[in-house]
């Protein structure tokens, strides 16, 4: 238990180690998904192109837009982005970058998909059968226009009675030929263009990368130390209000030898620990101070605040400063 909760706990801090399982997960889903799936083409004129192209286009969008809601920073990029300035500047190069790093780990698993179909082929001779020049096959030679594209419209249906005796399989073949090598392609490509990215950053300038990194880094763990921190007063706000509702069982409470502390010591502990935020509008105000009034990214500035109170008795965590100095500036009011 201790070893999946060390596990659980080192994911948790690490969301870029997270974001590139999930990438792979997809992924590998992908390709167990395509290699699972049932491929029946309509082999009907009409019908073909548009069933192909939907097999090989239509889970790409599927595992895209999954790759979106699955990554947790897309959600903070967009809060990022449509938060108000307050007293902390909006950098559009950060939101830049965690849009970037999102889309990259979003089109993982469709670009696998796509390969993947065109590597087999199935999807575009299903899909192009039809567009095939007849006369580049010998079968086809006496047969009516009308009569061609219907046996075109068959080459994906092996079993079909009218492919018996036409060249089924050279078509086929030449479409497979054609997909097999637009899928090597567009590999090589990806690859050529991710060795390119990799081997030539360092001839340019680090800084503003190594910045936008950085910052988009602090976002995102800022957020999760700002809603761990809002479930600890949470939970300290329910203990306080469920000890209230059952006041009037005290007595009941202590001849079945539950200790509780005395009330002086109970409310002072409380208080602390909430940080006299003690009702529900205090909370809204909270919240929505947090939300359109962030506070600057100066960590000398924030700890020096809070209207002449004694800051020592903030916890000394300094993750937990900017919630902290809005619960004293809340506290004071």
């Amino acid at each position: 238990m201790d070893r999946f909760r060390m596990i659980f706990q080192y994911f948790q801090s690490n969301s870029e180690s997270v974001m590139n399982g999930i990438c792979g997960l997809l992924a590998l889903g992908s390709v167990k998904m395509y290699t699972s799936f049932d491929f029946s083409c309509p082999c009907l004129p009409q019908y073909n192109m548009a069933y192909g192209l939907g097999i090989m286009f239509i889970p790409p969008v599927i595992l895209f837009l999954c790759g979106l809601i699955l990554n947790r920073q897309s959600l903070v990029m967009l809060e990022e982005w449509r938060r108000p300035a307050g007293r902390r500047k909006k950098d559009l190069a950060v939101i830049r970058y965690m849009c970037s790093s999102i889309m990259q780990r979003a089109m993982v698993a469709p670009v696998v998909w796509i390969i993947v179909t065109l590597l087999d082929g199935k999807c575009l001779i299903c899909a192009f059968s039809g567009s095939v020049d007849p006369e580049k096959f010998v079968g086809f030679a006496n047969v009516s226009t009308v009569q061609v594209q219907q046996l075109l419209a068959k080459v994906p249906c092996r079993d079909d009675e009218l492919m018996r005796n036409t060249s089924r399989k050279a078509v086929s073949r030449y479409l497979r030929c054609w997909s097999q090598a637009l899928g090597w392609s567009i590999l090589l490509i990806l690859i050529i263009a991710a060795f390119l990215a990799r081997w030539l950053r360092p001839c340019f300038n680090q800084a503003t990368l190594l910045q936008a990194r950085h910052w988009s880094n602090y976002i995102d763990i800022e957020q999760k130390i700002f809603e761990e921190t809002c479930c600890e007063h949470s939970r300290l706000f329910a203990h306080k209000c469920i000890l209230h509702f059952f006041e009037s069982m005290r007595q009941e409470i202590k001849l079945h030898s539950f200790s509780l502390p005395g009330e002086g010591e109970e409310a002072e502990g409380e208080q602390d620990l909430l940080q006299g935020i003690t009702d529900q509008d205090q909370v809204n105000k909270l919240l929505k101070t947090w939300y359109y009034e962030k506070p600057p990214l100066d960590a000398l500035h924030n700890t020096t605040m809070g209207h002449g109170k004694d800051t020592q008795t903030l916890p000394e965590k300094s993750e937990h400063r900017f919630l902290n100095t809005l619960l004293l500036d809340l506290s004071t009011n």
